[in-house]
């Protein structure tokens, strides 16, 4: 009788880590279904709703990020960072797990590196082409680092990667809608062009100020359709800028699009930064993209991320700092060029890794197996 299988699964903080981690865990389920997943993540954060809601139990630790801006602020965050790892000990030491998944964000830091000091054996997931800092710290008592990118032995330890490309929703290949039924979901209509705007789960300010700023532009453009997911900050100055702008019946705007298979099924275009989670789902879907890397994040990977796509023709990278002088040209003029559009999709679909979080959920169980014998 095999012995029961106890995993805990630390990250979060956007979709982009938490989408990854619940691939992860279903993966995990379908393989072994008595196993037992305990979600560790920040408190406050989106993954305190995003777990439960795709059914697991989840603890928040009361971590927050650096400030690099305002380094006085830190003494609180690191007496947070103290708690955080007191109360990761208490509970690994209650759920007592046989290996603990880290897949980044703030979370991930503490319950890896306590679980490791425990003994417990860790597996590190990292999305990026670009490794953070955290990831590099963690990886020195890792067993099993993930990546998504080649060249990653720069960071890691060359003996312990091993090359899984990026898990993603699961629904978004097994529930892709036909087109046309795709386009009605969002009141638009069949025939016409149609670019998907996504600024991430949380939103994009350059993404959202460069569309609301060419409305005029949308409005002239009207056999073109746009798909706008604003995040929830952003969508009541969105909302108040279009409602002033008139009747704009090729303009679909919300908030947070629930269904992204049907919004990818509809668009033949995407304009969106450059996460490592969105890259993915581009890739498995061979969807041309526009990438605007945000310049907020650390190391700046996400322009490292769009760079390693541009660099094999299967992208195009409009940067942050000339969205609202170029992207709407770029994007206008790329959804309008049937040959290009084939290219980028050709090219990105040979960067796909399917299956990924199945082959990640093997090697936490192959971790788990050795370290119950």
């Amino acid at each position: 009788m095999e012995k029961e299988l106890r995993i805990i699964i630390s990250g979060g903080g956007t979709g982009g880590h938490i989408f990854p981690a619940v691939s992860i865990a279903n993966a995990i389920m379908e393989l072994r279904p008595d196993a037992k997943i305990l979600f560790v993540g920040a408190e406050g954060r989106m993954e305190m709703q995003r777990v439960p809601d795709a059914g697991y139990r989840i603890i928040g630790l009361p971590i927050a990020g650096f400030d690099r801006k305002h380094l006085w602020k830190n003494v609180a965050v690191l007496i947070k960072l103290a708690r955080s790892q007191w109360k990761a000990r208490s509970i690994i030491k209650n759920f007592r797990p046989q290996v603990a998944v880290g897949v980044g964000g703030y979370a991930s830091g503490p319950t890896l590196k306590t679980a490791g000091m425990m003994g417990v054996p860790t597996l590190i997931q990292e999305q990026n082409s670009y490794a953070g800092v955290t990831n590099k710290l963690l990886a020195q008592k890792a067993k099993v680092i993930c990546v998504a990118y080649d060249g990653m032995e720069k960071f890691f330890p060359a003996d312990k990667i091993i090359m899984t490309g990026n898990p993603v929703r699961q629904n978004l290949t097994k529930d892709m809608p036909e087109k046309n039924a795709a386009l009605r979901s969002f009141n638009l209509l069949p025939n016409k062009k149609t670019i998907l705007i996504v600024g991430g789960s949380l939103g994009a300010r350059t993404i959202n100020n460069t569309l609301t700023a060419a409305l005029a532009t949308i409005k002239a453009n009207a056999d073109i359709q746009f798909i706008w997911q604003t995040g929830k900050y952003y969508y009541p100055q969105v909302t108040e800028a279009v409602r002033a702008a008139g009747k704009l019946p090729n303009l679909y705007v919300t908030d947070f699009i629930k269904d992204m298979a049907a919004a990818y099924a509809a668009s033949d275009l995407v304009i969106s930064r450059a996460g490592a989670g969105s890259i993915s789902e581009f890739c498995l879907l061979h969807k041309p993209v526009v990438l605007v890397p945000s310049p907020n994040v650390a190391e700046d990977h996400q322009t490292k991320n769009a760079l390693a796509l541009v660099d094999k023709q299967a992208a195009i990278y409009v940067k942050d700092s000339e969205a609202e002088a170029k992207l709407m040209d770029v994007a206008l003029k790329t959804v309008a060029d049937d040959q290009k559009l084939k290219e980028l999709s050709d090219n990105i679909a040979k960067l796909a890794l399917p299956d990924s979080a199945r082959i990640i959920a093997q090697e936490v169980i192959k971790l788990a197996e050795a370290e119950n014998k």
